[in-house]
């Protein structure tokens, strides 16, 4: 009886020792490379230089955002080493720099690199070494390609959904509008001209009387603005990045031409775009928004601006609240911060994918009824948009908001 006492004994203290070593195991802590129990290694590539240098201002406001994190205890106990880096928007310098962030500063992930032909030259790299290129800078479609890109995931709307809203609306409002197009001579002009012929649909053949091209390295866009004028467009869509976007709208009015004006809405800015052409020479521009607009009175009057004015304030002071560019930087380290939170102990670089696969969630200062969702086979972030027209001092909103909620 004692030994069977005994053996009984043993088995249950073997059960419970294998159940509690079950348990320690459930609960392990698992790290890739850049994580650990005190840190989390995030790489971000910019144009804190070079042609698109308004755009360094996003990653400030990321930087700061993270600051603010960092200061009310980080994510899960863990404050975020974000390093953020210049490649003067040259996509041969996004390659160099992506390598020395895996390579050298052996980041966990690679978070907001801004441009699309420069993250179409990463992000091969990126997927082959699983490193997860999270919440791209850019709105080219191919960013949502989880079957052949599965460590890519993109964040804004795409350039292609915004460009065919576009075309929709020259057709509803202006069905013989004869159309001019400037875009800027890469992916990113490639994927809005797709859009705009989507919305055009069959009138695009006849509507487009005019194209030109830009490099971002052209010193002014006045040959190409001149041309379609002569044209005899009464219509121009402006693909272009703020620099060559601000130049467009200030030309096309010094020589006596006003069409009806499209500007994509990576340009929306009041600030950076819209001030340096003449806010009286940009009234009556429309373009489109996933954003509440920081100059709006309306806007200023909600809970969700005075906390961004407030950290503004305090992270981020040498940056301007009106700049719509720093809502990217702000509302995307945001979706970042919760995808790490997610995560929560397994920040594998698997996991993390797996989480920005997994969201579901508003943020404060996109347009109201705007959210971020994804899935396993949806990587579109956000596939909402409000079309907006200026009206000298702010944006108004056109109809309502269109696209996919999922």
């Amino acid at each position: 009886m004692t030994a069977r006492l005994t053996r009984r004994t043993l088995v249950v203290g073997m059960a419970a020792a294998f159940t509690l070593a079950g348990t320690v195991a459930h609960a392990q802590k698992r790290y890739d490379t850049g994580a650990s129990d005190t840190e989390i290694k995030i790489g971000n590539i910019v144009p804190y230089s070079g042609p698109v240098s308004a755009y360094g201002t996003i990653g400030k406001a990321a930087a700061a955002y993270l600051a603010k994190v960092n200061a009310d205890g980080g994510v899960n106990g863990r404050k975020i080493n974000f390093i953020s880096v210049d490649d003067a928007y040259t996509p041969s310098k996004t390659v160099e720099q992506a390598r020395k962030l895996v390579e050298q500063d052996e980041v966990l992930a690679i978070f907001l690199p801004i441009g699309t032909a420069h993250n179409v030259a990463i992000q091969k790299y990126l997927n082959a070494k699983k490193v997860p290129q999270l919440f791209v800078g850019s709105g080219a479609s191919r960013w949502g390609d989880v079957k052949e890109f599965p460590w890519t995931i993109g964040w804004q709307p795409t350039y292609t959904a915004e460009a065919r809203a576009f075309g929709k609306h020259i057709v509803a409002s202006k069905p013989g509008a004869k159309v001019a197009v400037l875009m800027q001579n890469d992916d990113f002009g490639k994927d809005f001209q797709k859009g705009v012929i989507e919305g055009l649909g069959d009138k695009a053949k006849t509507a487009i009387v005019a194209q030109q091209t830009y490099e971002t390295s052209d010193p002014t866009i006045d040959s190409q603005i001149v041309s379609m004028k002569g044209s005899g467009a009464d219509t121009l869509l402006i693909l272009a990045t703020p620099k060559f976007a601000a130049m467009a709208i200030k030309k096309a009015n010094e020589i006596g031409w006003n069409p009806t004006r499209y500007l994509v809405s990576v340009s929306v800015s009041v600030s950076s775009v819209l001030k340096p052409a003449g806010l009286d020479v940009a009234k009556g521009v429309i373009s489109a928004t996933y954003f509440r607009d920081p100059t709006d009175p309306a806007t200023q009057a909600t809970k969700e601006y005075a906390d961004y004015a407030a950290f503004m304030k305090r992270y981020y002071p040498a940056g301007d609240p009106s700049d719509s560019l720093n809502l990217i930087g702000y509302s995307s380290a945001q979706t970042l911060v919760q995808t790490l939170k997610q995560a929560g102990d397994n920040l594998t670089r698997d996991n993390v994918m797996k989480q920005a696969l997994n969201l579901n969630m508003t943020l404060p200062m996109l347009y109201p009824g705007i959210t971020v969702q994804t899935t396993p086979t949806e990587a579109y972030p956000i596939e909402q948009l409000q079309l907006i027209q200026f009206n000298g001092a702010r944006y108004e909103p056109i109809g309502s908001v269109f696209g996919s909620a999922k």
